[in-house]
């Protein structure tokens, strides 16, 4: 299946009035784990953009660094995952705790780099925009559209690059993975 970009969702409804953000059920982690993975493949396109931008501010104050800091979190995060599909315990502590393992990520990226270039970099230019995409996925309300499209990206009906990060990071329902798999088999 063919790699899809996601479109530029508008910025009104990026960002909108207040009135469509809320804080998440803290109660219900399955509840809001799934606001955060619906609004991460609805909105991918402009989380990309506001991290590109801050990636790029950072890139241009201190290019080597950024350079090094990337490359040592894109590593640390193949790695992770190469051990979490050969290591059952780590499989499941990433299903279950998905925050848990991308701090996991982040923390030993931090260290990795603290010993090869600026921590500031890493923490302005790779934490930075994680943890705003963290923070507007937690807190934007989900709308019909985006659990139109959601559905549509789950059932393998499109695929796209926060698609592939989340089944990565196996995020996506197991009932849904059948589905596709199926829908992927009938068109063989």
């Amino acid at each position: 299946m063919e790699v899809q970009v996601a479109p530029l969702r508008a910025w009104d409804d990026f960002f909108p009035g207040s009135d469509r953000f809320a804080l998440p059920d803290l109660k219900d982690i399955s509840k809001w784990n799934n606001r955060v993975v619906s609004n991460l493949l609805y909105y991918q396109t402009n989380y990309l953009m506001v991290a590109a931008a801050l990636v790029s501010i950072v890139g241009f104050l201190s290019p080597l660094n950024m350079v090094i800091g990337g490359t040592v979190v894109v590593l640390v995060f193949l790695g992770f995952v190469w051990m979490s599909h050969n290591k059952d315990i780590l499989r499941k502590m990433k299903k279950q705790y998905p925050t848990t393992f991308v701090v996991a990520i982040m923390l030993s990226s931090y260290f990795l780099i603290s010993y090869l270039g600026d921590v500031m970099v890493f923490m302005f230019g790779i934490t930075l925009p994680l943890l705003l995409m963290f923070v507007h996925a937690s807190l934007r309300l989900r709308n019909i559209q985006n659990k139109l499209q959601n559905k549509m990206e789950g059932i393998g009906l499109k695929k796209t690059p926060m698609g592939i990060i989340l089944d990565a990071l196996e995020q996506q329902e197991d009932s849904i993975n059948k589905i596709a798999d199926y829908i992927s088999k009938v068109k063989e």
